[in-house]
């Protein structure tokens, strides 16, 4: 499986190793705001453990592309309704 792993911090390089150890590749690291999403849309998942101010554009990037997304970032559920309502 080609994982995205939007949010490269201490989470995002425990979740790549453990993915490398099972042979999943990573298709693209979003580290800051300045990372290009260009290769998402060759990804199978995104897994994002970013910050709450990334985390809605990082899921709605996820949506657009046509991938699946699972977040575990917290302190982003105000806007909870509005990425619903955007899926």
């Amino acid at each position: 499986m080609k994982i995205a792993l939007l949010g490269y911090g201490k989470m995002g390089q425990s979740i790549e190793a453990i993915a490398l150890e099972r042979g999943h590749s990573i298709g693209l690291k979003i580290s800051d705001a300045n990372d290009s999403y260009n290769a998402l849309k060759h990804c199978d998942v995104a897994i994002d453990f970013s910050i709450p101010t990334a985390a809605v554009t990082n899921i709605k990037k996820s949506i657009d592309a046509g991938v699946p997304v699972i977040s575990g970032t917290t302190g982003w559920l105000n806007d909870y309704n509005a990425v619903l309502e955007y899926c």
